[in-house]
């Protein structure tokens, strides 16, 4: 990312994990659908993830984290320190929208919710988690957990455009579905959520059936080609520096048009961004 420019807004760091399961038709995405009245993008369908938080980057967080080191984390980044946060934004969120937690117990096993004890005391540390009065990592070490961030892949890295009026520096992640976990929309930030194909969602949204951004295209387009879950993270732990995404927006005859790197047009002087 380059220095901040005088009066552009800075992007809020944030993490979102897309959550990966094998059927008969091949590798589904777990999507769901932004709520109608959201200030950002209401309606779209979007994967698990928002917001970096203040309890993401604690001092202690390193050692509730199981598979990955903040030096390991910050080095796939590309920042000194403090990368592991993303990656633990990535399980909280998933944990808070969707309600699967992926945290492993002592013997490295990612925690059950088949009882229905279990699931009910989880859906309530889900919402408290949620509303600020606990932190994930204190619930985790109440139950005997550590997050399994080692098994969490990060495969992109998108800005949003100068000019908007929220922008977000988002690292994307891919990780397994847990077996004894079934997501569920939150029914507050989200409405509706499914299970999909990568080409599927992606042919619905062309016609006009699913509403999208692009960085969301982009990632379903990464996943369509694999047959498994296995392919998909073995591709994604290999690329473990992904180049930078980040947008402009321009002004011209016909009104504001979003410029991809590559495109025509791109980086040029004496184009000013939209705000």
């Amino acid at each position: 990312m380059s220095e901040p420019t005088p009066g552009v807004l800075v992007p809020r760091d944030a993490a979102t994990v897309m959550l990966l399961r094998d059927t008969a038709d091949g590798v589904v995405v777990y999507i769901m659908r932004r709520t109608l009245n959201a200030a950002l993008v209401g309606g779209f369908y979007v994967f698990p993830g928002e917001a970096v938080d203040a309890a993401d980057r604690a001092a202690e967080i390193e050692g509730s984290c199981l598979g990955l080191c903040d030096a390991d984390a910050s080095e796939q980044l590309g920042i000194p320190t403090g990368g592991l946060a993303f990656w633990v934004a990535a399980v909280r969120e998933c944990f808070e929208e969707a309600g699967v937690l992926l945290a492993a117990g002592p013997d490295g096993t990612l925690v059950d919710f088949a009882d229905a004890d279990i699931e009910a005391r989880f859906d309530m540390y889900r919402r408290a988690v949620h509303r600020g009065e606990r932190r994930l990592i204190d619930v985790c070490a109440d139950e005997g957990l550590r997050l399994a961030v080692g098994d969490i892949e990060y495969v992109a890295h998108w800005i949003t455009p100068a000019g908007e009026p929220r922008r977000f520096d988002t690292r994307f992640f891919v990780a397994r579905a847990p077996i004894g976990q079934e997501p569920l929309h939150d029914d507050h930030e989200t409405i509706a959520s499914l299970w999909v194909r990568p080409v599927d969602a992606l042919a619905r949204q062309e016609a006009g059936e699913l509403q999208m951004i692009t960085p969301t295209i982009s990632q379903l387009q990464y996943l369509a080609p694999f047959a498994t879950t296995e392919e998909a993270m073995a591709d994604a732990a290999a690329i473990r520096h992904p180049r930078t995404v980040e947008p402009e927006l321009r002004t011209d005859d016909d009104g504001v048009a979003v410029v991809m790197p590559g495109d025509p047009g791109y980086g040029q002087a004496g184009q000013q961004p939209v705000g």
